[in-house]
């Protein structure tokens, strides 16, 4: 991350944000408000599908995507949305669900006059895109699954670990905010040593999260597990596989994309944090596949 003089993070917040689309609270009738970034694309991008662009856990939609949105724009219609209890997203405590999540992108969907999208998920966003396509087939044009797989964390530890994190998540949904706050800060800390300008901008940003809802959606991806149906997706797809992955191994990556019928694979020599750290190497591998899932996309709908 950059450096720059040492300053506090509320002055370095108000000098400096990455550049971002424009965004908007968006309400899910039944469901919530939600908060999305929007790019409208290029003319040519009426006929495409949109690129819906869903983040992985403890980020929000400006935190993963920040480095992709211009050159997503350029060829796509672009909307990214905040998870439920991530950033600005809907506001649901301990009480957090995958499958909820996907039916917040099939209600963005409807809200925003969508047909047909492409989803494109980032880690915790990949089984949330999985999700999206297995419950609402007809809207799913194609997926981008990036850093990714069909289950996290199965081995008999990860059990001992979401025992954990659920008893934690509920101890932390009665907790008064101010002490959640603290625990906010201890984390951010831990994983923010650099206090430039975009460490204290990342900083703010992670400390819109609610902690509760956090480690619940982390409890959620150790039960998660789609290896039961992901074969059934017949969708055009994409799979980022990052090749040095610390945190997902890269052989669960690459079972994932040989799960998918035709699934496409394209590999980067880069760990779980490509989207900020690597962008060099991740955002032209997201536009190229984008761009493939949404020609083959069209190719399927012609022939």
């Amino acid at each position: 991350m950059a450096t720059a003089s040492a300053s506090s993070p509320s002055e370095s917040r108000e000098q400096y944000t990455p550049p971002l689309p424009p965004g908007r609270p968006v309400e899910l009738p039944g469901r919530g408000t939600t908060w999305i970034r929007e790019l409208p694309g290029p003319p040519s991008a009426a006929g495409r599908p949109a690129v819906v662009l869903l983040h992985g856990l403890i980020a929000n939609a400006d935190l993963n995507w920040f480095t992709s949105f211009d050159a997503l724009g350029r060829d796509f219609r672009v909307i990214a949305l905040d998870h439920r209890g991530h950033g600005r997203g809907i506001r649901v405590g301990a009480r957090f669900r995958l499958a909820d999540c996907a039916d917040d992108v099939a209600a963005l969907a409807d809200v925003l006059g969508l047909d047909r999208i492409v989803v494109a998920g980032y880690s915790m966003g990949g089984p949330i895109a999985q999700l999206t396509c297995h419950r609402h087939r007809s809207l799913v044009a194609g997926m981008v699954l990036c850093a990714t797989s069909r289950n996290f964390w199965s081995s008999p530890r990860s059990q001992v670990a979401f025992q954990f994190m659920a008893g934690a998540s509920a101890a932390l949904q009665m907790t008064p905010w101010r002490y959640r706050r603290m625990i906010v800060d201890q984390f951010v800390s831990r994983r923010i040593r650099d206090r430039g300008p975009l460490a204290d901008w990342a900083s703010t940003e992670l400390r819109r999260n609610d902690p509760a809802a956090v480690l619940a959606a982390a409890g959620a991806l150790t039960r998660f597990s789609s290896h039961e149906w992901i074969g059934q997706l017949d969708v055009p797809t994409t799979v980022i596989v990052t090749a040095r992955d610390q945190l997902v191994p890269p052989h669960r990556q690459r079972k994932l994309a040989a799960a998918i019928p035709g699934a496409e694979v394209i590999e980067i020599a880069a760990d779980h944090s490509a989207c900020f750290e690597q962008p060099q190497l991740f955002v032209p591998a997201l536009v190229r596949a984008c761009r493939s899932v949404s020609a083959r996309a069209a190719a399927s709908r012609s022939a």
